[in-house]
């Protein structure tokens, strides 16, 4: 009895039941609402751990955000990071899982946090056929190149002020000597406390890091080091909204990670809200069926760290391909559709229509006027972003309220 379930959490939490959204007369907002799988049990799991959570201050609820562009720019995860703690202003846990984007060349890095670097790093991304080394749950690594290197990690989100005590660097040592990184916050420096080198695992306990930490590397041969994520965790109880983004993934780019299952468990996932299909409804050989039977396998891998996740999928954005000189709607946003709602009903999850959310086929034109969607009439621009992450947000905690 999922909804009976939200009813009653919903009336003993006195909190508004969304946030406010900007008026455009192009969105469809009535679609902003979660499609619940007509056997979904998932939900009220959720609800229910989030109920102990804020009535006990018992227990941590983890969120993890999975997808391409969207998600590595890192503005519409971070929005929906942000709402969660305007809504349980007293139940922020750890940061959860960040990587350093911008020790590659080119390489984009989200918007609430600067990665500035010493040395040169080399990149691999879950988008290649093949890798160099083996990549984990973040999809994405950088290696050094020199033989002293380091990565600072800097927020900038004044709202999302968390404290760090534990940090857990995903990496491992190639060729040669070990490398011990060595941890730096305020000229303090911090050597691992656990080193678990069957699950490329170095840990730091005992610390304090709010705004910023530095990790060092000093190369003494042929070795070098690569960096597969970093995990920021407190003691606290509360809730953790990761976000793991590549730019130009699909689905079939996460199960080549090699690591990448090995390593959900470091997530402890609640709800895993998926935003993969972009990329692959751009693919001239996009097989509809291919791609459901792929996203089945990644959802497995998360049902067997916990069976009682809740599955969000989010359907494409209306989107273009430009061909020769001129754009062409991407009317496979209608097939990927199709098939989130039909994952979700085999899956026991649920859908946010994305697709449904901008108006349907040809909306991406309306966003784009509006300033809301970029020239490539396939992201959105830092409002527009800002805009869905809200929308989403308002679907979910309207789902865990029961309100429809």
């Amino acid at each position: 009895m999922p909804f009976v379930i939200c009813a009653l959490w919903s009336a003993c939490f006195a909190q508004p039941t969304s946030t406010q959204i900007e008026h455009h007369s192009f969105i469809n907002y009535k679609a902003d609402t979660l499609y619940i799988a007509p056997n979904s049990s998932a939900l009220s799991h959720f609800t229910l751990k989030l109920d102990s959570l804020t009535h006990l201050d018992n227990g941590n609820i983890n969120i993890v955000h999975i997808g391409a562009s969207h998600v590595q720019a890192g503005t519409f995860p971070n929005t929906v990071r942000q709402e969660f703690i305007r809504f349980f202003p007293d139940l922020i846990a750890g940061r959860g899982l960040v990587f350093p984007y911008a020790a590659a060349p080119k390489c984009n890095n989200p918007t609430d946090y600067r990665t500035r670097s010493v040395g040169r790093f080399g990149l691999i991304r879950n988008v290649y056929q093949e890798h160099i080394n083996p990549i984990g749950v973040a999809g994405i690594a950088v290696y050094t190149l020199d033989s002293l290197s380091e990565i600072r990690i800097v927020f900038t989100d004044s709202l999302t002020k968390i404290n760090t005590k534990k940090i857990t660097l995903l990496g491992y040592t190639t060729g040669g000597s070990l490398i011990t990184p060595m941890l730096m916050i305020d000229s303090v420096t911090f050597l691992p406390t656990q080193i678990i080198p069957e699950k490329r695992q170095f840990v730091y306990e005992n610390i304090s890091a709010t705004d910023s930490f530095t990790f060092s590397f000093e190369r003494i041969d042929s070795s070098y080091f690569t960096i597969t994520g970093i995990l920021l965790e407190n003691e606290l109880s509360g809730i953790t909204y990761h976000s793991i983004g590549v730019n130009g993934a699909g689905v079939d780019a996460f199960l080549r990670c090699e690591h990448f299952e090995e390593e959900i468990p470091l997530l402890a996932p609640d709800m895993v809200i998926f935003g993969l299909g972009i990329n692959d409804a751009n693919d001239p050989d996009f097989n509809p069926a291919v791609f459901k039977e792929k996203y089945l396998t990644l959802v497995a891998q998360f049902k067997n760290v916990n069976p009682n996740c809740f599955f969000v999928f989010i359907t494409n954005n209306d989107s273009y391909k430009k061909i020769g000189k001129k754009y062409q709607v991407n009317k496979n946003a209608l097939v990927v559709q199709q098939i989130m709602y039909e994952l979700a009903n085999e899956t026991g999850g649920a859908v946010f229509d994305q697709f449904e959310v901008m108006g349907g086929l040809y909306s991406m034109e309306k966003w784009r006027v509006a300033n809301l969607a970029q020239s490539d009439r396939v992201h959105f621009t830092k409002a527009g972003y800002e805009l869905m992450g809200k929308l989403l947000f308002n679907a979910i905690i309207n789902a865990v309220n029961g309100v429809q």
